[in-house]
């Protein structure tokens, strides 16, 4: 079985984007693509997923994604960073690969307001939306610790 294969060059050109841009799809688990040596080859069923043209599976079962916002207010940037950094690795980490959860964080200075964009497999979203509830419980004050230099 055979399947079709892009280079990130060639996703690029197809969706019109710039390569820096389809790396970052890479990168943040929004686009699926396999290392070989040093570049990246994007299967024609991965790029037809993120551009939202998959097919229902063969099996005639559908599949179900969740999308969620978590909205965190009184944040400073240290704090979102931190919250970002845990929130992406716990995305990227122990989860079907074939279904991996796609990711973004925003933070507004001006607000002090994070939020975190979560789309993917109920299952593994409300894993890590779960793991959001323990880290933002306001008794155990992770995102207020402060780094002091010994």
């Amino acid at each position: 079985m055979t399947e079709e294969m892009y280079s990130v060059e060639q996703v690029a050109d197809r969706l019109g984007l710039h390569v820096r841009t389809v790396r970052g799809y890479i990168r943040s688990g929004r686009l699926r693509a396999v290392r070989i040596g040093k570049q990246y080859r994007i299967a024609a069923r991965d790029l037809d997923a993120l551009t939202g043209q998959a097919s229902a599976p063969a099996s005639g079962r559908g599949r179900a994604e969740v999308s969620s916002i978590v909205q965190v207010d009184g944040v400073d940037r240290a704090a979102a960073d931190r919250l970002g950094t845990l929130v992406l690795t716990s995305a990227n980490t122990g989860h079907d690969q074939a279904n991996p959860l796609r990711v973004q964080t925003v933070y507004d200075e001006e607000r002090h307001r994070m939020k975190i964009i979560i789309l993917g497999d109920p299952a593994a979203t409300a894993e890590l939306l779960h793991l959001l509830d323990a880290v933002l419980d306001a008794d155990n004050g992770l995102l207020d610790r402060e780094v002091h230099d010994a």
